[in-house]
């Protein structure tokens, strides 16, 4: 898919089919990821793979009980990694740029989903320590987003958007 077409294409899907994700295509995916930019190319962020359905399941619930995360055969979820920031950014690093790293891997990851044909929705709305434990991640990496990814049931149709004129602003 043309990239214009996949940014245009992307929708945010909540009903996955029970076809698991080919592992090349998980590796695509992965190796979108790591070609994020990043900070001062620290890539401040971690990326844990979920498959098993019971893990997924309790990350839906700790998602307040999303169920399309526990139905995605795969969530990516994605945690910052701040104190590789620390020594070249300090403060601004970890409060700042280690979000923006996480955040940006991760909209790199629903394009390179969306390019393979796979539907995928970004998630923010969890409990933050209850995801830290289900994960296992160490301290001091904070989960920031989810993405569960999969063969959607059916593609979403487009929603509307603000308009240009609305949105942009040229000084």
């Amino acid at each position: 898919m043309e990239f214009f077409e996949v940014v245009h294409n992307r929708r945010s899907t909540r009903a996955f089919t029970s076809q698991p994700l080919e592992d090349n295509q998980l590796h695509l995916i992965l190796e979108a990821i790591n070609a994020a930019p990043s900070a001062g190319n620290m890539q401040a962020y971690e990326v844990y793979i979920v498959r098993d359905p019971q893990i997924r399941k309790d990350l839906a619930k700790a998602s307040y009980d999303q169920e399309f995360i526990a139905q995605a055969p795969v969530v990516l979820v994605f945690c910052t990694h701040a104190t590789l920031n620390q020594p070249r950014y300090g403060p601004r690093g970890i409060q700042l740029y280690a979000v923006q790293d996480a955040t940006i891997a991760c909209t790199i990851a629903t394009l390179a989903a969306r390019s393979l044909d796979l539907g995928s929705v970004w998630v923010g709305a969890f409990d933050e320590d209850a995801v830290h434990a289900i994960i296992g991640s160490p301290k001091g990496q904070t989960p920031v987003a989810m993405l569960p990814i999969g063969v959607p049931v059916k593609w979403p149709g487009p929603r509307p958007r603000r308009p240009l004129a609305e949105l942009i602003h040229e000084l």
